[in-house]
C-alpha cells in the first residue's frame, strides 16, 4: 500500500515538469501557453517556437512516461509481495495527470499524448508501436494531430482485449485484460483533454499540420 502512494506521488511530480514551458521560455523567451492554441505541448511548440524546440519537447515528454513506468517496475522488484501491475498502472495514470495538471505550473499543462506514448511503449511495446503507427497514419491522411491522438487513445483499450504478450509486467496466469481499466482511464483522460479539438473536428475548423492556429 505504501509503495502505491510513493509511486503515485513520484510519478505525478515527474509529470508536472512541463518541458514545453521550460523550453519555450529558454529558446524563445515566452511561455508557450501564451501563444497559438494555448496548449503546453509539442504541437503548439512547433507552431509557436520551431521544429528543434518541438522535437526536444516531444522526446522529453515521452521520457517522462518511460521514467515513471521504469521507477514503478524498480520499486515493484524491490518491495516483496507488491502488486507490480498495479504499480505500473498507478504510475502511468499519475504521470499523465501530472502532465495535464502540473503542480509546478499552475495546474495548466498539456494533453498528455507524448507522455502516454512513453507509458504505453513501456507497458507493452507491441501495443505502443501499433498505436503509434495508427496515429501517424491518421495524421498523414487528415493532417490533424488531434485525430491521430484520439484515435490511438481509443485503440489502446481495444488492443488490451486481444494482446496477451509483450507486457513489461504481467504475472503468470494473467491476461492483457489486467490492463483494460487502466487503458480505459488513460483513453478517457486523453479524450477529455482533446474535448475542444473534438468539437472543432465536428465543426470542420480543427487546426491542421502546416497551418497556423485558428484560435
Amino acid at each position: 500500500m505504501v509503495e502505491n502512494i510513493i509511486i503515485l506521488i513520484i510519478a505525478y511530480l515527474i509529470g508536472s515538469v512541463n518541458f514545453s514551458v521550460l523550453i519555450s521560455k529558454r529558446v524563445a523567451g515566452f511561455d508557450v501557453r501564451e501563444k497559438g492554441s494555448g496548449n503546453a505541448g509539442s504541437t503548439n511548440v512547433l507552431r509557436s517556437v520551431g521544429k528543434g524546440a518541438a522535437v526536444i519537447t516531444l522526446i522529453c515528454d515521452i521520457l517522462k512516461g518511460v521514467v515513471a513506468i521504469s521507477l514503478a517496475i524498480i520499486i515493484g522488484n524491490i518491495i516483496q509481495n507488491s502488486n507490480k501491475e498495479l504499480l505500473v498502472q498507478i504510475a502511468g495514470i499519475a504521470v499523465v495527470i501530472g502532465h495535464t495538471f502540473p503542480i509546478f505550473f499552475g495546474f495548466k499543462g498539456g494533453k498528455g499524448v507524448a507522455t502516454s506514448l512513453g507509458i504505453i511503449l513501456m507497458s507493452n511495446w507491441q501495443i505502443g508501436l501499433i498505436c503509434l503507427v495508427f496515429a501517424l497514419v491518421l495524421m498523414a491522411l487528415t493532417r490533424m494531430v488531434s485525430l491521430g491522438s484520439c484515435g490511438a487513445a481509443i485503440l489502446f483499450p481495444v488492443l488490451t482485449l486481444f494482446i496477451n504478450e509483450n507486457y513489461m509486467v504481467l504475472s503468470e496466469g494473467k491476461s492483457g485484460n489486467t490492463y483494460l481499466i487502466y487503458s480505459v482511464i488513460l483513453a478517457i483522460i486523453i479524450l477529455f483533454n482533446h474535448r475542444s479539438n473534438i468539437q472543432r473536428m465536428l465543426n470542420g475548423t480543427e487546426n491542421k499540420i502546416g497551418e497556423k492556429s485558428k484560435k
